[in-house]
């Protein structure tokens, strides 16, 4: 086991739940990349699969936890994304009525 690669994870994985309460609670996007959150769980899942062919050791946990908090945060951005669609379908549907009002009134 390595004591450097577990400070590693630990430092990544400490910033995730952060991430996943300001995705939470603001419901917004911004500052995310889908494309960011999707390379960092493929280098989870290598590292993964790393220690399960070549290295098994108790740090694989770590990788887990970290793949885990990133699935929740790709989750999160998914729903966030379609709620920042929503309002703006919404606006365009109002402009269409205050259009028609004012053809028609």
């Amino acid at each position: 086991m390595s004591v450097f690669e577990l400070i590693m994870l630990v430092c990544f994985g400490a910033a995730w739940p952060f991430s996943i309460y300001k995705s939470y609670k603001t419901k917004n996007n911004s500052g995310k990349s889908l494309l960011f959150l999707a390379v960092i769980l493929a280098g989870y899942m290598a590292g993964i699969l790393h220690k399960i062919f070549y290295s098994y050791d108790k740090i694989i946990y770590a990788y887990i936890l970290n793949a885990l908090m990133v699935l929740v945060d790709i989750a999160l951005y998914l729903k966030n994304r379609n709620q920042d669609e929503q309002p703006a379908i919404e606006d365009k549907s109002q402009d269409i009525n205050s259009l028609s009002e004012g053809v028609i009134g």
